[in-house]
């Protein structure tokens, strides 16, 4: 019972952790809607890397804990930020740009603003 327990906590805690991933890149990407480049690294500008890089760095601490939860719990590993990690990187000339990129993603998670 006392593993159930743990376990129970456990997946609770991710829960939580998740939300405040979601949180946070919800915050960055608002940032990003509004601008700001760097985030995607479309233009692989030293002065937008180091501007996001903090930005970065806390998304993937969040997303290791979390990917470690979800391992303990026999979870799959953490999509979303997969997700918004393979979406970062070189665009084709003809993609949009990272804040209609950002406006996008907000939509899709229903985090967008009017």
């Amino acid at each position: 019972m006392a593993k159930a327990d743990r376990l129970e906590r456990l997946d609770v805690r991710r829960e939580e952790v998740e939300a405040e991933y979601r949180d946070a890149l919800i915050a960055a990407l608002r940032v990003t809607a509004n601008g700001q480049w760097g985030l995607f690294d479309h233009q692989k500008d030293k002065v937008a890397r180091t501007r996001v890089a903090p930005v970065i760095a806390a998304l993937g601490e969040l997303a290791d804990e979390i990917d470690g939860m979800r391992d303990t719990l026999g979870l799959e590993p953490f999509a979303l930020h997969q997700r918004f990690m393979a979406a970062r990187g070189p665009a084709a000339a003809d993609a949009v740009g990272e804040p209609r990129q950002a406006k996008a993603w907000l939509e899709e998670m229903g985090a967008a603003t009017a």
